[in-house]
């Protein structure tokens, strides 16, 4: 007759399995991937010694697979491994894990850390989280050793745990919950669940006699052994998206980690059609079990575009898989695949056409990145693509490009804001550089001022906006269509008379070439792109103390040398044509968002330069 043996809980053992019945699991859906997860690792055992030479294993022909099934009328969650199995000695090890001496030193941590329940992470206890779902559950096991003996464990989770020998098992373990209601005896239910968290466990589950984990994992596998089909189809599977991925990347890594990841780019970035922040999606696995989906802390925001999966074998984590506990480790991982990452989209922008899709698309977060993430901001402005005065259309440059072709001389990357490319080379800013055949950077986003300014430098040359660069011109030594030095001091004046507190400066340029005035930011002064990018976040009130422009003339125009003799035959028309002159600057650069007041004046200027007959 078979001998029952009985053993009995101790109060603190009660007291830690109360802790994870209730406490340590926010889902409790998450018991299903706990016992397939183990499932998966007894299989694997068996796997193992299946390769080792001269062990003996019972029924070595069974084949290696997790057959889970439910009955919602028994109320009853049935799963069954043909893995290692388990002898008496291991399953009271393996099973009462959670009764050994060491609980107490935990209960203890537990009170200390006022019931920080991720502690017990060091316990390995993942099988009890059955217990969140089931009245009772039933282990029968049967090790692969030739001359073992089968063995049931039966347990309320509440007065302790029984252990019977039994005779005619076949090799693994099957482990019946018996639940407390119908939801997780729905087939439907479970295979959601294992869907979401156990697709890619290496070995086939059936689901009720119904194969469930038909996508492989990838990313387990050589690339050699994997097609450009098989890819596309697994991004379609992981990313939701009916279209194919514009980049790939499958690597693995040993050191400092053991990392093994496949990451994909979307050919469109969701951000751009509907104006809100996306979610990363690449999640994250530990022996092909899903941890974290769209795993937070993996990359940086600004790497929110990629999809994929990240799979390694290092993670210290919790029972319930749920958080990891040593959150270094995490920002170690975070560091080598930032680093690869980058690295990777490198050498895909040597591909200029196809990577000018890619950065239409989420160049924007790559900016992000410029502007937020200090230690890796060189590296992505490696990445970064403007058009310039050396590009044509909608090409665009990279500021490595932008360097090679600097002359030697040169220590200053320039770069001008404006709507677009006709604007950029129309701007007042842009003649000097024209004339001496100097290349500018020209941003067309408003960020994109923000972000080099934040950037400051690249490649040891600093980045300086257009505007505010000391340049000269040398003025011909023919000056005579333009004004002379006693004039320019004498219009000077007059202006500085008649514009007032609207500017702080007035002088003349040795920058302009065609235009007859700009206005230039005072150093320390809010650009005009910075103060429309302020009003977009709401920050008005930071706008009041902005600098007074400095207005500049060319002597040598012709509207510039009208003013002048005007301004002695006609004092009051002068002033308005000087103020008209100071409104077409300001428009210029952007400082003046009402016009009506322009309007007003222009008006009013050619009401006086117009006759009209009597």
């Amino acid at each position: 007759m078979s001998k029952t043996e009985k053993h009995e809980f101790q109060a603190e053992i009660a007291q830690l399995l109360e802790i994870v019945i209730h406490s340590l699991y926010t889902e409790k859906e998450i018991f299903v991937r706990e016992l397939i997860s183990n499932a998966a690792d007894a299989n694997e055992k068996l796997q193992f010694l299946q390769q080792t030479a001269g062990t003996e294993i019972f029924e070595a022909d069974r084949a290696l697979s997790i057959h889970v099934s439910t009955d919602e009328t028994a109320k009853t969650f049935t799963i069954v491994d043909t893995g290692i199995g388990m002898t008496q000695a291991e399953l009271v090890e393996n099973l009462g894990t959670i009764a050994h001496s060491g609980s107490k030193a935990f209960l203890e941590q537990i009170k200390e850390s006022k019931g920080d329940a991720r502690l017990i992470g060091q316990f390995g206890v993942g099988f009890y989280a059955a217990f969140m779902a089931a009245e009772s559950v039933t282990v029968s096991t049967r090790s692969y050793r030739p001359d073992a003996q089968g063995y049931v464990w039966t347990s309320d989770g509440k007065t302790g745990y029984e252990i019977t020998p039994a005779e005619n098992l076949e090799r693994g373990t099957k482990i019946v919950l018996q639940l407390r209601d119908t939801e997780f005896a729905s087939a439907f239910r479970i295979e959601e669940v294992i869907k979401k968290y156990s697709n890619f466990v290496s070995f086939p589950i059936e689901l009720n006699g119904n194969p469930v984990n038909t996508i492989q994992p990838l990313w387990t596998k050589n690339r050699s052994e994997i097609s450009d089909e098989d890819y596309t189809e697994f991004y379609k599977y992981i990313g939701h998206d009916v279209n194919g991925p514009q980049y790939r990347l499958h690597f693995n890594a040993d050191a400092p980690l053991s990392i093994k990841a496949i990451l994909f780019v979307p050919e469109r970035n969701t951000e751009l059609m509907t104006m809100s922040r996306q979610e990363g999606e690449v999640h994250l696995y530990c022996k092909r079990v899903l941890i974290t989906a769209k795993a937070k802390g993996l990359f940086p925001e600004w790497l929110r575009f990629l999809k994929g999966v990240v799979d390694s074998e290092d993670l210290p984590l919790n029972i319930s898989r749920e958080t990891m506990q040593d959150s270094s480790l995490l920002r170690k991982i975070n560091e080598v695949l930032t680093k690869r990452v980058l690295k990777w989209l490198e050498e895909e922008s040597k591909d200029s056409d196809k990577y000018a899709k890619f950065f239409a698309q989420h160049g924007h977060c790559l900016k992000e990145g410029v502007a937020t993430d200090w230690s890796h901001k060189e590296a992505i402005a490696k990445l970064l693509r403007f058009k310039s005065s050396h590009t044509e259309g909608d090409a665009t440059t990279s500021l490595a490009d932008y360097v090679s072709r600097m002359p030697e001389e040169h220590k200053e990357i320039y770069f001008l804001h404006a709507p677009d490319r006709e604007a950029a080379e129309a701007s007042p800013e842009f003649e000097v550089f024209r004339a001496k055949g100097w290349e500018v950077i020209f941003l067309e986003d408003p960020r994109d001022e923000f972000v080099l300014e934040h950037l400051h430098s690249f490649d040891g040359k600093t980045l300086v906006a257009a505007a505010k660069a000391d340049i000269k011109l040398e003025r011909p030594e023919d000056r005579s269509k333009g004004l002379s030095e006693s004039q320019v001091e004498g219009l000077v004046a007059f202006l500085k008379a008649t514009f007032g507190e609207r500017v702080s400066e007035v002088r003349a340029s040795e920058r302009l070439v065609g235009s007859p005035a700009v206005v230039r930011e005072a150093d320390g002064g809010m650009n005009a792109n910075m103060r429309r990018m302020m009003k977009m976040m709401g920050k008005e009130d930071s706008l009041g103390l902005a600098a007074k422009p400095e207005f500049e003339l060319n002597p040598d125009h012709g509207i510039i040398a009208g003013l002048e003799q005007l301004r002695h035959s006609d004092e009051g028309l002068a002033r308005q044509l000087a103020g008209q002159l100071l409104d077409n600057a300001m428009v210029s650069a952007g400082l003046i968002e009402d016009p009506r007041a322009v309007f007003a004046r222009l008006n009013h200027l050619l009401e006086k330069l117009i006759p009209v007959k009597s």
